[in-house]
């Protein structure tokens, strides 16, 4: 089945991004089938155009080679605006014009445990009430009419789950579109059969199905596979220090990798068999080729929980 990696580029693509990529670009190739990519730059604020480009020079460096053209999501805005229409006309968003604090403070009753995502707050206003809001100049937002009845899947990694959907904001109040509406459209329209990632995006998924649903798009299957987290427990991101690809190539990485020596200049194919070893695919200190690789690739042999890293001593 088709897969992809879209990768946000606000950021430089560090060993988790990089193991997540190479696990979605074995499990394609495994099959025989084709490897996405797209730009989810979707956040124009923080998105950058040098980024992007390093990224997908960081992945040609991994020797991860995708198929067809890399298309940004910042081109696509009348195809989402089109789907947002139909969703519209057919009842399936409502005008939210709750603030940021205001849905914090609905989510926390003092009489028991706090609501997770959105508590509904404006789901089932009258008419006359949205007049009302609408009259104080505050913009709305339009939030997904999700279905409560839970959605069960069959995790290629996790096995069945039974996830709840959200009232994802699907357009915002400033006219952005919301990242759940896009993915959903930029996966359908490049083919996307198999979409492999981290496990800390698992929890979209209902709402993702629910989208496919209401809007006619393939259902595309799941794998949600382990994280990288830093010494501190939380998945790797800038605060865990220099940790990028050419981190790694000059010798300044400071995470510690199977395999590699803390210090030491790595070489791309050392980096790759590296980031596979912490995958639990290969042992540590091996350089396997992307053949190999793919000839031993298997969802059973990825690890059951989190891979923590560890600072260099």
């Amino acid at each position: 089945m088709d897969g992809r990696f879209a990768p946000s580029p606000s950021a430089d693509l560090h060993l988790g991004n990089l193991r997540t990529a190479l696990l979605s670009w074995l499990a394609a190739r495994a099959q025989g089938s084709a490897w996405r990519l797209r730009i989810d730059d979707l956040d124009t604020g923080r998105s950058r155009p040098d980024i992007a480009a390093r990224q997908l020079q960081d992945l040609a460096l991994l020797g991860l080679t995708h198929d067809g053209d890399v298309p940004t999501q910042s081109a696509r805005t009348a195809r989402y605006a089109e789907a947002f229409g139909q969703l519209q006309r057919s009842g399936m968003v409502y005008p939210c014009f709750c603030t940021r604090a205001e849905i914090r403070e609905a989510s926390s009753a003092p009489h028991g445990a706090p609501t997770a995502g959105y508590p509904g707050t404006c789901r089932d206003l009258t008419p006359a009430q949205r007049a009302e809001r609408a009259a104080e100049g505050r913009p709305p937002a339009w939030r997904f009419r999700s279905d409560p009845e839970p959605v069960r899947i069959e995790d290629m990694v996790l096995g069945p789950q039974t996830l709840p959907a959200e009232d994802a904001v699907l357009r915002r109040a400033d006219g952005e579109f919301g990242y759940q509406l896009a993915v959903v459209l930029d996966d359908a329209d490049q083919g996307v059969q198999e979409v492999v990632r981290g496990a800390d995006l698992l929890s979209s998924v209902a709402t993702q199905r629910q989208l496919q649903d209401h809007l006619a798009l393939p259902r595309t299957a799941y794998a949600h596979v382990p994280l990288m987290v830093g010494p501190d427990g939380v998945r790797l991101a800038k605060r865990h220090g220099a940790a990028t690809l050419h981190d790694v190539l000059q010798g300044r990485c400071e995470l510690a990798l199977p395999g590699l020596t803390c210090g030491q200049p790595a070489s791309p194919e050392q980096l790759r068999g590296a980031l596979a070893a912490s995958a639990g695919l290969v042992p540590a200190g091996s350089t396997p080729s992307l053949l190999e690789l793919t000839q031993q690739f298997s969802y059973a042999r990825l690890p059951g929980q989190s891979t923590m890293m560890q600072r260099c001593s």
